[in-house]
């Protein structure tokens, strides 16, 4: 029998030290051209070098789909040559999908290894002798194919995948540094005028002030340790609404403070009744669940969670992937009040044993869109139904983002009680108006080109560059390396250290620029970014909000710069148009021809007059329905919805 030897390569994060931005976790050195990726292979009982695998991209490729989990898998074959007992070639084809179970469960990627001429790749799918992903071991051997189990815990169980040992340093315990936060901006008094809307029967009414919360000391002193002042109209709203046991949906813009709206009266009603973090159980029960999609975001969560509640009993812990699973049990086990997760760890952990729901009371979803796509839904409907879960009856379950697309409200029926209030705050809520928005019409091979210019211009500025795809991430990143801007970069097949290397850089300066997928795009709080670019725009306006929202934040100005190639983005025309114009921001010429050309989809939906996202229950008159009809109608969409993904 052959002996099978593992050989990882971790390769630096930061370009500006090594001018290296390639993944980790590689086997061998390769190099990646515009068709295909030479790399190592492994012969027959000789050893055979030159395994070449080749990479076709699926229409949605590997784009804007890694950091939040979008679920456009693109289809994978393997196929393993016999090497001999002397040298062989292993060859591998391998269309790539950059869908790595719904991103944060990196720890979770599978592996395929290939015995006599096969090639090892990672990424493999499940499959047989000769089939998709699986290599050939030799006569009377077992077909290794490292597959998706039916849930996260199944998959972490696996006995051949390579171990996760990664260990994050752990957060600092000066309370300068807990503390620490950005200025708020010279327009964030401009946010009293903004528009707000609370549909929903008996909301109550809303504070004005932080003092009007009723919060208990101690998270009184650690507001205002942390630089709060007055409250933003999604806390003024949402705070006095969680309050109040009602469940909730909120729509607010990037960089609105919605983190401290529902932070803030979750902790104040734990301390209120007691709760205090346990070490004596080996199953931790927390009182609060709170789940976001991607590790950056939860992480940053966490961090917060922690800043208020600073000198209490209540003990919030974090988990997520790339990370050792050890090392987070082992912090479960310190107490947890409020548990923070990305989905795949987190349903890991309670498959393990190591958390209990029984004791939940509130359950947040933030970028609550993305955690009910296609991509996290049936993770979301795993965690609800898991054993112990109270139901939505029985738990108080909140929602935030600053979109919610249609489609994704009548699927929070399922998780929501009846009489769930829908917050909309006003027309920030789509694109922020302190972000200047700027479109460039480029074709597709002068985009380099311009973003060079446009890097020269800016200076060191901090400037994230949003592309489509992970390779085209690290690609771009080199590139600007070789240029001499200060460049590092950001997506899902980096390992956890080179992703938190990076942000690091990225956050003290070392790095100016940061070349992101869409993994940066949702949540991440990095201060003083003061230039967005979509060097590749997304596929949905929903995206685009995101990606922008990354500047001008908290009453602070920003800029956005999007590249537009006509031949890939008509279909997003109009609806950039309708940004624009509710932004109150100047529209192209050339823009609005092409939105309303012929070559943009008929399909077009008016913009709504105040709002980014209003209140499916409305009627068109914007009378509320009663809860009983349009909860019928949603129950039977969401019903429908449900059979088609059996």
């Amino acid at each position: 029998m052959d002996e099978w030897e593992e050989q990882e390569t971790a390769t630096s994060g930061t370009c500006a030290l090594t001018s290296d931005t390639s993944t980790g976790g590689t086997q061998g050195d390769f190099w990646n051209s515009d068709h295909g990726e030479f790399q190592g292979g492994r012969g027959g009982r000789g050893r055979g070098r030159g395994g070449f695998k080749n990479s076709f991209f699926s229409g949605a490729e590997d784009g804007a789909n890694d950091g939040d989990g979008q679920n456009n898998t693109a289809e994978r074959s393997s196929f393993s040559r016999r090497g001999g007992r002397g040298r062989g070639r292993g060859f591998g084809r391998t269309d790539h999908s950059d869908f790595d179970a719904n991103e944060e469960d990196g720890d979770n990627k599978n592996v395929s290894r290939g015995r006599r001429g096969g090639s090892y790749r990672q990424g493999g799918e499940q499959g047989g002798r000769g089939g998709f992903g699986g290599g050939y071991r030799g006569k009377d051997e077992e077909v290794f194919a490292q597959g998706h189990g039916d849930t996260p815990a199944e998959n972490a169980d696996a006995s051949d995948r390579p171990r996760v040992t990664y260990v994050p340093p752990p957060p600092s315990e000066d309370e300068e540094s807990i503390f620490s936060h950005y200025e708020s901006g010279v327009n964030f008094d401009k946010y009293d005028e903004i528009l707000v809307d609370v549909s929903g029967t008996n909301p109550p009414p809303a504070i004005m002030t932080f003092d009007e919360a009723a919060l208990c000391e101690s998270l009184k002193r650690n507001v205002s340790k942390s630089g709060y002042v007055k409250p933003t109209p999604v806390q003024k709203h949402g705070i006095p609404i969680i309050s109040a046991g009602r469940d909730l949906m909120a729509c607010a813009q990037t960089g609105s403070g919605k983190t401290a709206a529902f932070l803030l009266p979750i902790l104040q009603q734990l301390m209120a009744d007691g709760a205090a973090a346990s070490c004596f159980s080996e199953i931790q029960e927390p009182d609060t669940i709170i789940v976001a999609p991607t590790r950056e975001l939860i992480n940053q969560i966490y961090l917060e969670a922690r800043k208020f509640a600073y000198g209490t009993c209540v003990r919030p812990v974090v988990v997520y992937g790339g990370v050792s699973t050890g090392h987070q049990i082992r912090d479960l086990s310190r107490g947890c009040n409020v548990l923070c997760g990305t989905p795949g760890r987190l349903l890991d952990m309670i498959g393990r044993g190591k958390v209990g729901l029984t004791k939940v009371r509130y359950l947040v979803l933030d970028e609550a869109d993305r955690m009910l796509d296609m991509g996290f839904e049936p993770d979301m409907r795993r965690l609800v139904g898991s054993p112990g879960m109270p139901s939505k009856e029985n738990r108080q379950t909140l929602m935030f983002s600053a979109t919610f697309p249609e489609d994704i409200q009548r699927l929070a029926a399922d998780f929501l009680k009846t009489d769930y209030l829908f917050l909309a705050v006003g027309i920030v809520g789509g694109a922020c108006s302190d972000v200047e928005q700027t479109f460039v019409q480029v074709t597709k091979f002068a985009k380099r080109e311009q973003l060079i210019d446009l890097l020269k211009s800016t200076g060191s500025e901090r400037t994230m560059v949003f592309v489509e795809t992970k390779r085209q991430a690290d690609f771009i990143a080199t590139i600007l390396c070789q240029e001499k801007f200060p460049t590092t970069s950001i997506h899902g097949d980096r390992e956890q250290w080179q992703r938190e290397q990076a942000l690091g850089d990225f956050r003290s300066g070392k790095c100016s620029v940061l070349v992101a997928t869409s993994v940066g795009a949702r949540g991440l709080d990095i201060p003083d970014v003061q230039f967005v670019v979509n060097f590749d725009l997304p596929n949905n306006i929903d995206e685009y909000v995101h990606r922008i929202g990354r500047t001008g934040r908290c009453g602070n100005t920003g800029r956005a710069v999007s590249f537009y190639d006509p031949g890939a983005d008509s279909e997003l025309a109009r609806s950039l148009v309708t940004i624009l114009s509710k932004a109150q921001q100047e529209v192209p010429s050339w823009l609005e021809e092409s939105a309303f050309s012929g070559h943009s989809p008929s399909g077009f939906n008016p913009p709504r007059k105040h709002f980014a996202s209003t209140d499916l229950r409305k009627g068109p008159q914007g009378g509320f329905f009663q809860d009983s009809s349009v909860t019928s109608q949603l129950a039977a969409q969401t019903a429908a919805d449900d059979e088609e993904w059996e």
